[in-house]
């Protein structure tokens, strides 16, 4: 049995049992924290996070360099309403929208869930937001599986750093769902919980 807890709730899940592998994965929950909001995607979200995508230094370092371009980043925000699986994150303090991540590709028998599609504006880099970020979404996570997984491009040393800082660990080589050869990293519930109160 592992017991975490987040603003001062209490989250017990029961390490691989099969009453948690077999719920069915609620994508865009909305998740709240003292510091940031994750609630599903709308279309109308598309001004507040094309301003921040706009940014071209968010992906100098990712594989589509040219996402701040407003057509291909047009083309990356329809795929993300689509997909059923996109969180934006809003800065409580402000109310304005600093990014967006993801959940995808839901695993039922292998209870596992990959994290992605995460960016964020470079006001909010270096801080303590995508560590609250992945908290809370890794406490979602676990309520129904027990591995959740980044696939992170090997080029990009920065998103490499910011999964090993929450406790993922490098498992394999995967391609991606652009066909495009990643490395995996991993997570599963007790490494979590042993590491939930630092992140």
């Amino acid at each position: 049995m592992v017991i975490w807890r987040l603003d001062h709730e209490t989250i017990t899940c029961a390490h691989g049992a099969t009453n948690v592998a077999a719920m069915s994965f609620e994508l865009q929950p909305t998740l709240r924290s003292d510091r940031v909001t994750l609630r599903p995607l709308r279309a109308d979200d598309f001004d507040a996070l094309y301003a921040v995508a706009a940014d071209a230094a968010i992906w100098e370092h990712h594989p589509e360099t040219d996402r701040y371009r407003p057509d291909v980043f047009k083309t990356f925000f329809d795929e993300q309403l689509a997909s059923g699986g996109a969180l934006v994150v809003i800065a409580n303090e402000t109310r304005r929208v600093i990014g967006m991540t993801r959940f995808h590709g839901y695993d039922r028998d292998r209870s596992e869930i990959e994290i992605g599609w995460t960016f964020l504006a470079r006001s909010h880099w270096g801080g303590v937001y995508n560590g609250e970020i992945k908290r809370l979404m890794l406490t979602h996570a676990f309520r129904f599986v027990s591995t959740v997984v980044f696939l992170v491009d090997p080029r990009n040393y920065r998103s490499q750093r910011a999964v090993e800082k929450i406790g993922a660990v490098r498992v394999a080589s995967r391609r991606d769902g652009a066909g495009r050869q990643s490395i995996a990293y991993a997570i599963d519930s007790v490494s979590f919980a042993a590491r939930a109160a630092h992140l």
